[in-house]
């Protein structure tokens, strides 16, 4: 009967429909077991088509595609479409902005044009012109004074200038408000700053890894000097370097200086730059819109990053007040029996560096020393670093975004640090400028 037929059919099909993944199944075992055995090169197909499922996944979110549908009921060309249309609403945004800032430069070169020719046609109303003074009279050869009659030609009133110079001062200003509303409704930046997208691509791709690597061999050179100065029974002591010779304890004073400092300091350095302290009137509404007219940031050492922080933070006028003064000069405790906090002692060390090595014109890595030095004695280094890590201010302004600090806080490398914390240290911290002030003292 026709009922008979049909369920032979269905039965039929679904044999096909068993076969054929039974079929898949072992070619893909089969491409998986050669591709194992190295006999075949290309990937089997099963993972081929799971890394394109996986890209085509990716891509679909990235674009914000509505494929709700079913793909296999779209033609080609309905797919093509809606590809396009994803992308065009990612790209003709950023080609709008292009224009814009096309306009904005085209502006700003037209109002520069136009103040200089201001300024051009006011210099030019007081100049001698033959021999002859436009802006005052002349005496004749009976020496009587009489004012100049000669046709004025091109020359401009002084009156007519000076409200020239005051519409074209308005015009200006009306402008820079324009376009500084403009770019912060736009483009979301402040005035006079660079955004942090406008850094060269190039930059972004500085691997620290090595500068990282640096930090813990250093680091682990001076835990083993120092452990193996205080298995002896010794306090770890450098004070008369000039006095002892190459080797013993004074090889930890130099692993301290020429490798834990240098590494600190390369790591620290990354992606630090100094910030720029001024720009045009005409550019500084949109700065952030113009990254050809920005220059590259300049390198900063991290010593100035310091002392950025001490006069941040009125580190003189806390280091001498009266108070203090009194207790240097009586060896008597200022905070009347409290811990002195790490900003307190951060302070008080970096002037006292600046005390020291500013009248001897030491350079910033000698002072920067100096400070490690101290900071080790005191056993106070990761806490000293860590509170310059965390001051937002001079993280944000003086740090690309590419850079460790500002990726990664500073944390991997406070807890390399912190392996030194619970040794005791006595290193000498005048040792660039002892011998300086010997001569000094001499005379």
């Amino acid at each position: 009967s026709e009922r008979e037929k049909q369920e032979q059919v269905e039965v039929q099909k679904e044999k096909q429909r068993e076969l054929i993944l039974q079929l898949k199944t072992q070619l893909d075992d089969l491409e998986t077991f050669a591709y194992q055995e190295g006999s075949y090169d290309s990937l089997p197909q099963s993972m081929v088509m799971e890394r394109q499922r996986m890209i085509i996944n990716e891509l679909i979110k990235k674009l914000d595609m509505d494929l709700s549908e079913d793909i296999a009921t779209l033609s080609p060309e309905e797919l093509r479409q809606r590809v396009d249309a994803a992308i065009a609403q990612i790209v003709n945004p950023a080609r709008v902005k292009e224009q814009l800032v096309e306009q904005l430069k085209t502006q700003i070169r037209d109002l520069e044009m136009f103040i200089n020719f201001i300024q051009d046609e006011v210099g030019s109303s007081g100049k001698v012109e033959d021999g002859h003074c436009e802006c005052a009279g002349r005496k004749d050869g009976g020496g009587s004074y009489k004012p100049n009659t000669r046709p004025s030609g091109n020359r401009v009133n002084p009156e007519d200038a000076r409200k020239m110079r005051e519409t074209g001062l308005h015009l200006m200003r009306r402008m820079l408000a324009v376009l500084q509303i403009f770019a912060l409704s736009q483009f979301g930046c402040a005035t006079g700053q660079i955004p942090r997208t406008l850094w060269q691509k190039d930059q972004a791709s500085k691997d620290y890894s090595p500068l990282i690597k640096k930090l813990e061999l250093s680091v682990e050179r001076v835990r083993q000097l120092a452990v193996k100065h205080q298995q002896e029974d010794h306090v770890i002591s450098s004070s008369d370097l000039q006095d002892i010779p190459l080797g013993g304890r004074d090889e930890l004073t130099l692993a301290v200086r020429k490798e834990l400092t240098i590494a600190l300091r390369d790591l620290m350095a990354h992606g630090l730059y100094a910030s720029s302290q001024g720009m045009s009137l005409v550019l500084a509404p949109i700065a952030c819109l113009i990254p050809a007219f920005t220059s590259s940031p300049q390198t900063m050492h991290p010593w100035e990053l310091f002392v950025k922080y001490y006069n941040t933070k009125n580190g003189q006028a806390f280091v001498e007040s009266p108070a203090r003064k009194l207790s240097q000069s009586f060896a008597l405790p200022v905070t009347g029996g409290a811990a002195i906090t790490p900003k307190q002692s951060l302070l008080t060390a970096i002037h006292t560096v600046l005390t020291e090595h500013d009248p001897f014109k030491r350079s910033a890595d000698s002072e920067l020393k100096a400070l490690v030095c101290m900071a080790l004695n005191e056993q106070r280094l990761v806490s000293w670093v860590n509170l310059i890590c965390k001051s937002g201010a001079l993280v944000q302004s003086h740090y690309q975004p590419w850079s460790y600090m500002a990726n990664t806080g500073f944390e991997s490398a406070l807890n390399v640090l912190s392996r030194l914390s619970n040794l005791k240290f006595n290193l000498p911290v005048d040792l660039a400028v002892r011998q300086l002030k010997n001569i000094k003292d001499a005379f």
